[in-house]
């Protein structure tokens, strides 16, 4: 991570704020009350054009790819415009050795070109309802937590039988403000969802980790894909009689560009804030939790690129594990160092107190009284266990031999347990698991992720390691080389192979035996463990969570009038922004709000993976050859800066001027507001985003692609 983060923080301080920044993550079904602030920044819809449920509105443009990132329909074919990283998975799977559509790019000539992964699906938004009422009218605060769930749950089952008619759609009901309120939200799922084209990854990575949630950035973060379905235009599973969708709305494409001041609104899916969270809890993750996600991450990211960088199918084949391990390790670092530099937990711990005076009051006491007492009790108690389970989950995220085992051995001893007809049944789907779990796994890059796990999470896992990780550490001396190295030797789940000798004469005792099922068995069960205490402890804490939240808007201490971001369909607005220039990381463009290719020619390098620049865009740079997607200073846009309010999730997002046409689509955040999940920073947050005249020259003038460029509706 960069040191210089404090210097521009004390800098950004000092610095004039002309643009106004709106803070909130707004659900649809409310936009009227924003419309009027939004229309005077500049929009110039209806709050109708954006939420309609009887007519075709933006809304019905906005997916949910792959359940993690935003995507977005831009023709009247489904056209799907999403994050390279967001199908970066998907793109590797298609991905061989001979046929490396990762490295090089893909761009299908023809639909009947475009690849089909094992799964990828997208999610409609079709409409959203308040059930607060009803489901609060259940219960009293009386009542315990356990009661409280049941009650909860059999009425969420009722609620989703009533909307999704007949199974058509999938509804899904959400509380917020920390169970204090309740929505249903409706939506409808497409499961045949196709590669279009894709940039090749020193495009569509183009920086790298060295320039992940950093300013300025030069990235060409952007795939297509097309969403399919039967000859009804009815969700379909892959068949090669399905047809492109025709979709209810679909988003023109501006040519116009961005300008400062311009008016930007963003519609996606953001993942997870936490701007609810206690002083204690930000104490946790800064202190325990982060670190050891850190130090976990950068373990297993040392011990796979070691085999990555020797091996191209490897490389292909874990690259997306790789991608998604190092994203998180940056961000959590990048979170120590904000909300450090924030005060963040100081902040909250004085709005505490300032509740607690409230919550003192003769009329608030007896409900309110011991909350913020009982949530720092709380966090005292799970502060050692926060860093522990921080561990363990990296090892369990990164090491298959650790995770996937426990559920694989269970299955099957199912079948070996099962009757005949029974083991019929079970086969296709134990079939698939296997395959699934052993198709790209490469056994010496698994051995030294699990090697080097172990050795950290056995040292640093304090008292609270898996019992049986306890007794090996003690047995093998703290090095786990040789525990592991016998029990790859001997196990039956070292690869494909070795199953399969298995099943010639399959015995339970191989499997309960078995020391890499034993392995990960205990690690999951360590990982599930929940002491009574424990169980206490989150019992209290949910209510007293939940309280707290009451309370504060109650008193009005906090007047956040949004929830926290959960993956559900919302909208933000703000302005393109600029930025002061960073002391070493300068900027190419003419005002440090955009950059240009000329930046991602400056830092070519060949020797270097996360700089080097195709030769092909080099040449068309060196002759400008940027067709009509050039600015009015004659360079070629590549990224710009926003100041609407997202997160993880939002991956993919529209980018949207006043008139609901596509200028572009968010891929991240810079590094100074890497608090923003916890708290909003006017001066700091930013949105980073891929500028759409950059998509288009990839792939109009870089591709030779100009046919799905064809397909699009584009405005000037």
């Amino acid at each position: 991570m960069k040191k210089s983060v404090l210097f521009l923080f004390a800098f950004l301080l000092m610095a004039p704020f002309k643009s106004k920044a709106d803070e909130g993550m707004w659900f649809l079904m409310f936009i009227n009350k924003n419309i009027k602030d939004m229309q005077k920044m500049g929009l110039k819809l209806t709050a109708e054009e954006i939420y309609s449920i009887n007519n075709s509105s933006l809304k019905d443009a906005i997916v949910q790819f792959n359940g993690g990132c935003t995507a977005e329909i831009i023709s009247k074919d489904g056209l799907v415009l999403t994050n390279h990283h967001c199908g970066y998975d998907k793109i590797a799977e298609l991905s061989t050795p001979e046929n490396d559509y990762l490295t090089h790019g893909f761009w299908a000539k023809t639909k009947k070109d475009e690849l089909a992964p094992k799964s990828n699906s997208v999610r409609f938004f079709i409409r959203m309802d308040n059930v607060t009422d009803r489901i609060l009218a259940l219960f009293d605060d009386s009542f315990n937590e356990k009661e409280r769930e049941r009650r909860i749950n059999q009425e969420i089952a009722k609620i989703q039988e009533e909307n999704d008619e007949g199974g058509k759609y999938t509804v899904s009901v959400r509380s917020f403000f920390q169970g204090n309120e309740y929505y249903y939200f409706v939506y409808q799922d497409f499961d045949d969802v196709r590669l279009v084209g894709t940039p090749p990854d020193m495009i569509g990575r183009f920086g790298g980790d060295t320039d992940n949630w950093e300013w300025p950035r030069h990235t060409g973060d952007f795939s297509l894909f097309r969403v399919y379905t039967d000859k009804d235009g009815n969700p379909a599973k892959y068949s090669p009689d399905n047809i492109p969708m025709k979709p209810k709305h679909h988003l023109p494409v501006s040519l116009g560009g961005v300008k400062e001041g311009d008016f930007a609104m963003i519609l996606g899916y953001p993942g997870r804030t936490n701007r609810w969270m206690p002083a204690g809890g930000i104490d946790q993750n800064v202190k325990f939790a982060y670190p050891a996600w850190v130090e976990g991450s950068k373990v297993a990211m040392d011990a796979m690129k070691a085999h990555m960088d020797k091996n191209q199918k490897v490389r292909l084949d874990y690259a997306s594990s790789y991608a998604r391990i190092a994203n998180y390790w940056k961000n959590r670092q990048g979170m120590i160092e904000a909300l450090t530099l924030h005060k963040t937990a100081e902040t909250k711990a004085q709005t505490e107190k300032e509740f607690e005076k409230w919550a003192n009051k003769p009329v608030n006491k007896k409900l309110y009284g011991n909350v913020v007492a009982d949530i720092n009790e709380y966090y005292a108690k799970t502060n050692e266990n926060a860093s522990h389970n921080n561990y363990l989950i990296n090892m369990l995220r990164s090491s298959n031999y650790a995770s996937a085992l426990n559920r694989l051995g269970a299955q099957m001893l199912n079948y070996i347990n099962s009757n005949e007809p029974k083991r019929r049944e079970l086969q296709p789907a134990l079939n698939e698991d296997i395959n699934d779990l052993y198709e790209n796994l490469y056994e010496p890059l698994e051995r030294d992720v699990l090697i080097a796990q172990l050795n950290l999470y056995s040292k640093k896992g304090g008292e609270n390691i898996a019992p049986y990780v306890a007794e090996l550490k003690q047995k093998y001396n703290e090095d786990f080389t040789e525990y592991v190295d016998n029990a790859l030797k001997n196990s039956i789940f070292t690869s494909k192979e070795s199953i399969d000798r298995f099943f010639e004469n399959p015995k339970a005792e191989l499997i309960t035996n078995d020391e890499l099922f034993k392995l990960s068995n205990e690690l999951m069960m360590r990982y599930r463990a929940k002491t009574n205490e424990e169980i206490l402890l989150d019992e209290n804490f949910s209510r007293n969570f939940r309280l707290l939240v009451r309370g504060l808007r109650e008193s009005g201490l906090n007047n956040i009038q949004y929830p926290d971001a959960n993956s559900t369909l919302r909208l933000t607005y703000g302005s393109v922004v600029t930025l002061p220039a960073h002391p070493t990381r300068k900027n190419d463009a003419k005002a440090n709000y955009y950059t240009t290719l000329k930046g991602a020619i400056d830092k070519h390098n060949p020797n270097d993976d996360e700089f080097n620049n195709p030769q092909k865009l080099i040449d068309l740079y060196n002759k400008k050859d940027y067709g009509r997607y050039a600015n009015e200073h004659k360079e070629l846009p590549v990224n710009f800066l926003t100041n609407n309010d997202i997160t993880g999730g939002n991956s993919g997002s529209p980018v949207l001027n006043g008139k609901g046409e596509l200028i572009g689509l968010a891929f991240d955040g810079n590094i100074e507001a890497m608090a923003g999940d916890v708290i909003f920073d006017d001066k700091l947050q930013r949105t980073i985003n891929v500028d759409i005249r950059y998509v288009l020259f990839i792939i109009d003038k870089y591709a030779d692609a100009k046919h799905l460029i064809d397909e699009m509706t584009i405005v000037k």
